[in-house]
């Protein structure tokens, strides 16, 4: 009957049974739920910088892709006009060849003439007023009218001219069929006889006539290429003012008069014999459908394309799907000259981002979101520079980089990137769900496993309780009896272990209590002998040093003293670290003779007290006795205290100065800290006492150490004196006060009184150190010439 109330006691929510239940399958369950947390956030984690590793890595290769696509792209580009280069200059040397040896160029003229008459032999035409050869040679060569005679026939050195230039069929046809493809190439003379000799032949003066009326009576450089000649010629006086270190010098694209298509010219100038003049120039033309088809056949990804700018943003090759994406607007040019050009810029882009693309962002990846029906969509932009050339636009040649622009959408350049993401995000979902079901299998498992474990741990830990109610009840005869090997089993053994020991001392433990109450009475009374005798000693010790503090204020010098002094406005602060301070100040007057000392005794508290008070005494005595020399002032007063410092056996010293006033000027003495001296218009001057002296009561003979240096002391002059408690006092971060800061109070204080000096000074300093502790005595003198 009785087992049953028993048994429901054991299952109720307060049994320990229930309890162990409760705190051991809890416990279980947050590890497994911390576990399982933990194994989740790591796959998460893991899928993340999975993400992250394979996100950077597709993105640094679609990115260096790119670059190297732009590199690649602008390489062939400038391989394309580095061979246009090169065939001009080719063309070049031939004619440079003719100019540089007439007797050559005569007989090459007259070879030609021979072989070719109708290379070098002009027709007059009546309607345009100028001259050209017939069809039939490799060459048309176009003779100006005001550069024929009055029979129209070409002037003899015009003809000259035309003779040797003949050259260009021999070498021209070669060259525009091999290298670079070059839509023509030509010669034209200098400005004073600019005949036109271009190859293949085409109706070149005819066009020029439909084209541009009044060309025929104007300058031929002027009309056509205003500033140009004039580059050149600077050029020959000076190669350094060329922008670009070649002789090359490009055009911007414009419309050419003969064919009608947009090209590119490139001139080499060509010079006198003597080459301080231009004597024409050499050239070649290559359409822009030329450049157009390298940059227009740039494919990156599905639609990416490729451009190519001017450095002030006209685009002068694009395909039309590129176009259309950067919102480029185009319009020509009409001017009535031939470099009709055309206009393309960016900077009239109707897309916001092309508009501020940096042209000289060389070779970075650039970010930028374009407009698509209605939606922003990313791009990738990178601009690659090519190599700088010189460039006539319309007047003098300048420097100009052009630059090839690749332009990609990012969600095709990124589109396996984005591939890799999703695979990984469900491959991350996938663990995750064989987690979550592995954390669900294992709570049911140690679910049962602990139903199980805890009968057979909590019966003994029952008996253990129901014998330690019986201990409650003064039984200590209890024993508990637990067959199991465990700790459960250990802790029934310490019980009744506890049980005889708790029995024993029960027995004994009145004896036990008397015992020590008698050990601790006597203690006690030990204990108050000792903190009665503690508390007389400091007394005594305190009531020592307040005399020694009042000794020590008592030989300060007072108010009275210090406003008695002609001329002079002197106040003093001091304020020791300790109880008793080591800093030591005086102003000693005997008759006429004023004598200010300042000094710093090292450490501080009473031996540095009574080292200063000996100062002062000896310093007084021999003021007194009359003692003027500076210098064997402070030898005397170094030998009495070096005797007093070797008799008491401290190891102290002090750095001491003196400063000696006889009306007009200051004389110094002695080792201190640097002296201050504001002049009457503010000129700040530092004196510096350190071979002045040396510490007072280190050697028994100072003499050879003593030296004075005299300085002028007018009205309106001030001056400050310190101890290093001033310069080395700290603030809560440890900062120092510094020389500086208190040179700068000096001077601002300047105008006011010694008293109000010495008070704006202490006010700063104050506030620096704020609640830091003062760890040095503090002492501050301040003497200003009424």
């Amino acid at each position: 009957m009785t087992d049953a109330p028993i048994a429901k006691q054991r299952l109720g929510l307060r049994s320990f049974r229930a309890k162990f239940l409760l705190v051991v399958g809890g416990a279980v369950l947050f590890d497994l739920l911390v576990s399982g947390g933990l194994a989740l956030w790591n796959v998460q984690r893991l899928s993340r910088n999975a993400t992250t590793e394979v996100g950077q890595g597709l993105e640094k290769a679609s990115q260096d892709y790119i670059g190297s696509y732009a590199d690649s792209t602008a390489a062939e580009v400038g391989l394309l006009i580095d061979q246009v280069h090169s065939d001009v200059k080719a063309l070049t040397g031939v004619l440079q060849g003719q100019i540089d040896n007439p007797a050559r160029s005569v007989d090459v003229g007259a070879a030609m003439s021979r072989a070719s008459p109708g290379a070098v032999t002009v027709t007059y035409d009546q309607a345009g007023q100028w001259s050209q050869n017939l069809p039939g040679t490799p060459s048309v060569v176009s003779v100006w009218g005001y550069l024929l005679d009055q029979d129209h026939r070409p002037l003899p050195q015009v003809q000259a001219d035309i003779e040797w230039s003949a050259v260009l069929d021999l070498v021209a046809p070669s060259l525009l069929h091999n290298g670079a493809s070059k839509l023509q190439m030509y010669y034209i003379g200098p400005r004073e006889r600019p005949i036109f000799r271009t190859a293949p032949y085409t109706t070149q003066a005819q066009t020029f006539d439909r084209l541009y009326p009044g060309h025929n009576s104007s300058d031929f450089w002027t009309f056509f290429f205003p500033g140009l000649y004039e580059s050149w010629q600077q050029w020959a006086s000076n190669p350094s003012s060329r922008p670009v270190a070649d002789y090359i010098t490009q055009t911007a694209p414009y419309t050419d008069a003969i064919t009608g298509k947009l090209i590119v010219s490139f001139f080499h100038p060509l010079w006198t014999p003597d080459r301080h003049q231009v004597a024409g120039a050499a050239g070649a033309d290559i359409t822009l459908t030329q450049l157009a088809e390298i940059v227009e056949h740039v494919k990156v990804a599905q639609t990416g394309f490729g451009f190519l700018a001017m450095s002030n943003g006209n685009v002068v090759a694009i395909n039309p799907v590129g176009e259309k994406v950067i919102g480029l607007r185009a319009a020509n040019d009409a001017a009535a000259k031939g470099v009709t050009g055309l206009d393309r810029s960016l900077h009239n882009s109707t897309q916001t981002a092309i508009t501020k693309l940096p042209l000289d962002a060389d070779g970075v990846i650039q970010h930028i979101s374009l407009r698509e029906q209605g939606e922003d969509v990313p791009y990738l932009a990178v601009v690659k520079q090519l190599r700088p050339t010189n460039l006539w636009v319309d007047g003098p040649v300048k420097s100009e980089v052009m630059s090839l622009g690749i332009v990609v959408p990012e969600r095709e350049i990124y589109a396996s990137l984005i591939a890799a993401k999703d695979e990984i995000s469900r491959a991350t979902n996938r663990i995750l769900l064989y987690q979550i079901m592995a954390v669900l299998v294992s709570l049911m498992i140690v679910t049962a496993a602990v139903f199980a474990a805890s009968k057979r741990v909590t019966s003994g830990i029952s008996a253990l309780a129901s014998a330690a109610k019986r201990i409650q009840a003064k039984d200590y005869s209890v024993r508990v009896d637990i067959s199991t090997r465990d700790e459960v089993g250990d802790a029934g053994i310490a019980f009744n272990r506890m049980a005889e020991d708790i029995s024993f001392h029960t027995e004994n433990l009145e004896k036990l209590v008397s015992d020590r109450t008698s050990e601790i009475e006597a203690a006690k009374e030990e204990i108050s002998t000792l903190n009665s005798q503690l508390k007389n000693e400091n007394l005594r010790l305190g009531a020592e040093l307040n005399v020694a503090r009042q000794i020590q204020l008592m030989v300060l010098p007072r108010a009275k003293e210090l406003t008695a002094i002609n001329n002079l406005e002197i106040a003093a602060y001091m304020r020791p670290a300790d109880e008793v301070g080591g800093d030591y100040y005086d102003v000693l007057q005997n008759g006429k003779n004023l004598k200010i000392g300042i000094g710093d005794v090292t450490g501080h508290g009473l031996e540095s007290g009574v080292l200063m008070l000996m100062v002062q005494s000896i310093a007084r005595a021999l003021q007194e006795a009359g003692e003027m020399d500076p210098a064997k002032f402070l030898t005397d007063l170094n030998r009495a205290i070096f005797k007093n410092i070797e008799r008491t056996r401290t190891d102290k010293h002090i750095t001491l100065s003196f400063l000696d006033y006889d009306g007009e000027r200051l004389t110094i003495s002695g080792q201190h800290e640097d002296m201050i001296i504001i002049r009457r218009d503010g000129k700040v001057e530092r004196i510096d006492t350190g071979d002045l002296g040396l510490p007072v009561g280190l050697e028994p003979d100072i003499a050879p150490f003593i030296d004075t240096r005299q300085i002028p002391f007018e009205k309106g002059d001030m001056v400050v004196l310190h101890t290093d408690g001033v310069t080395e006092a700290e603030n809560s971060k440890g900062e120092l006060f510094g020389f500086d800061r208190l040179l700068e109070d000096a001077r601002r204080l300047h105008g006011g009184t010694a008293e109000e000096v010495v008070e704006g000074i202490l006010d700063d300093l104050m506030t620096y150190i704020g609640t830091h502790k003062i760890h040095d005595d503090i002492t501050l003198v301040v003497m200003r010439h009424r």
